[in-house]
């Protein structure tokens, strides 16, 4: 058994109604590292993080999480882990205080309410700790649920797209207080829609629907895409976009006032303009491949497994 792993996974699957959510995903990560889940919506994220913290049973793969095998010891991997879903889950007609006081008492922490006084002050919610969480930003209520989740002094921190729909202010301080739990040895899985956050993460996977289609670093996973990019800046940008979104290879999309063009190594997007549209009149300058660029073609290649 590998000790310096907190995720070691291999061939996780699960299906729902005869169809397959989840297929042979790998995934592996150091402890005290952050690793950055992405994918869209209905890719297989949610159901992967649920079988690693031990709420569903994977319908094939093995592997451990914190050195515990995620078939036989998923009660024990809930005791260790640290859940912070999609969706504010703590009750709204209770303080901030008071619903840390209940997970406390759930988890049946010793020294309860100095526990709680700690969250309190580590997450900056002293101040507010007789406010209901009902009416509470959504970055309050982000930061009770970061509290809640650290409670129990988890060794691992599951985040289920937990900035959503939070101000960019609160989504800095959030990641600062993240990337603060890492350093001082949590492993922290966090799956996100967002390209800035992705890049704050020591590592990435990326799966969509339910397959896992690149690992590593966000520079690795960037070099490993193969991918070209182009801006294209000019007053036909509507026809050249029109021409490339009905051709292969390219991808499209719009920056503004500029095209962003990706295609696979090889392809030439401006002898394709000169051959296909030689009155364009638009300047095109290579740029940098960026994540976003990345994910877009990953989604586009993949096969859907809902069709």
């Amino acid at each position: 058994m590998d000790s310096s792993a907190a995720i070691d996974v291999r061939g996780l699957s699960k299906s729902f109604g005869g169809r397959r959510v989840v297929d042979q995903v790998d995934i592996r990560v150091e402890r005290g590292r952050i690793c950055g889940f992405l994918g869209p919506n209905g890719s297989g994220k949610t159901t992967t993080i649920r079988m690693l913290c031990g709420l569903l049973h994977p319908d094939a793969g093995e592997g451990q999480c914190l050195g515990l095998d995620i078939r036989r010891d998923s009660a024990l991997i809930k005791r260790r882990v640290g859940y912070m879903t999609q969706r504010f889950g703590l009750y709204e007609d209770l303080t901030i205080e008071e619903n840390l006081d209940f997970v406390a008492r759930a988890y049946g922490i010793d020294r309860r309410q100095d526990r709680v006084r700690d969250a309190l002050v580590s997450l900056g919610l002293e101040g507010r700790r007789r406010q209901l969480a009902g009416p509470l930003s959504g970055g309050w209520k982000q930061r009770l649920a970061l509290a809640a989740c650290m409670l129990h002094e988890p060794e691992l921190l599951l985040l289920d797209e937990p900035t959503a729909g939070v101000d960019p202010k609160a989504r800095r301080d959030f990641w600062a207080q993240i990337h603060r739990l890492a350093d001082q040895g949590l492993t922290v899985l966090v799956s996100t829609h967002y390209m800035d956050e992705a890049e704050r993460c020591h590592q990435l996977a990326y799966i969509s629907y339910g397959r896992l289609l690149a690992t590593g670093t966000a520079s690795e996973v960037i070099e490993q895409s193969g991918l070209l990019t182009w801006s294209v800046e000019g007053p036909a940008l509507r026809a050249v976009h029109e021409a490339l979104a009905g051709s292969e290879p390219w991808l499209c999309a719009p920056f503004g006032t500029v095209l962003h063009v990706s295609a696979p190594r090889g392809a030439d997007l401006p002898q394709w303009l000169d051959q296909h549209l030689p009155d364009h009149g638009c300047e095109v300058q290579p740029i940098p491949t960026g994540l976003e660029d990345v994910f877009i073609a990953l989604t586009d290649r993949a096969q859907d497994n809902f069709a």
